[in-house]
């Protein structure tokens, strides 16, 4: 099968084109003819060097995928060859086959494009287990959520909006903050222009944000403690301004304030298999109807891997990359 291997830690550049042998489905897993795969900024990290993949997980990278089932291991009940499937996996998706537990699959939404599909799983997956699952929150709730017009960005104002719940975000431009009203957001902040603190503030009555998705860190953090309500939430998901700060602590103890985190790849099959399952539950039927869908920016094929993470990385993407792989 044709794949995208790291060459080397580095820049895009090191992202090339190359032969592996296909992989097989052991006993409860699909093979996926691999139709399209997304671009994430964990895979920027594992070309750089900073995010290895865990322990029997491919080399290869890719997170999620959208293709049909080429085969299936012993034992599988769920999905049969033919059917058209999305699925996060812990690596391997920048390739035109790619294995996964049954459980860690999901149809694709009627409609749906392959393209469409492989923008789901990640950030479907990362936004709700962290502000549902872990944030817990709930309808008349505010959502603060960072980088709005990322990936994870437009999910979660799409989904906080479709349970009800308000949502602040920020964004580093006019035209992003604009992306992110058209989704749905009550307020969109220019980071670059107008201090998020005080947006939220004036925003809510003085009483603060209930649940903060923060992909950000760094200066962000004690910010965030200003931001935060009484009882608020702050779920922690990345470090995009570095991962050490200086914070007032005492905030978290008047405020009586949660600051937690979590990574998703690592997590067992069983883990994943639980959030697949209350998704297929209560957001599939929203993406069946159009409700919520991704964000698309740009589809680059297989053989322009490299240039997928340069748009990554510059900045300038709203919504999705994907990679259409055939």
């Amino acid at each position: 099968m044709k794949a995208v291997e790291i060459r080397e830690p580095g820049g895009p550049e090191v992202l090339q084109l190359v032969d592996r042998p296909d992989p097989q489905a052991e006993a409860g897993e699909l093979l996926i003819a691999v139709k399209a795969a997304g671009v994430n900024r964990p895979d920027c990290l594992q070309r750089q060097g900073a995010y290895p993949p865990p322990p029997g997980a491919p080399d290869i990278p890719g997170l999620e995928v959208a293709g049909e089932v080429a085969a299936v291991g012993a034992g599988v009940t769920s999905f049969s060859v033919g059917d058209r499937v999305c699925a996060l996996v812990p690596g391997g998706g920048y390739a035109e086959y790619c294995t996964v537990h049954e459980t860690n699959a999901l149809p694709i939404p009627a409609g749906f494009s392959f393209s469409e599909a492989a923008a789901i799983p990640e950030t479907y997956f990362t936004v709700w287990h962290n502000v549902f699952q872990r944030g817990g929150l709930k309808a008349a709730e505010t959502l603060l959520v960072h980088g709005g017009s990322s990936g994870i960005g437009t999910t979660a104002i799409q989904l906080a909006k479709a349970f009800g719940a308000n949502v602040i975000t920020t964004a580093g431009s006019d035209d992003k903050c604009q992306a992110c009203r058209d989704l749905g957001a009550d307020r969109a902040v220019n980071y670059k222009t107008d201090d998020f603190v005080a947006a939220v503030k004036e925003e809510t009555d003085g009483e603060g944000a209930d649940v903060i998705l923060d992909m950000v860190g760094g200066d962000y953090i004690s910010r965030n403690y200003d931001a935060a309500a009484v009882e608020g939430r702050v779920v922690q998901i990345a470090f995009l301004r570095g991962r050490v700060a200086e914070a007032d602590f005492s905030k978290l103890m008047m405020k009586r304030l949660i600051h937690t985190g979590s990574t998703l790849r690592a997590r067992s099959i069983n883990f994943k298999a639980d959030i697949a399952s209350e998704l297929r539950r209560k957001v599939w039927p929203l993406l069946g109807k159009r409700t919520v869908a991704p964000v698309m920016d740009t589809i680059f094929p297989i053989d322009r891997a490299a240039a997928s993470h340069s748009r990554m990385e510059e900045g300038d993407h709203i919504g999705k990359i994907v990679l259409d792989i055939g």
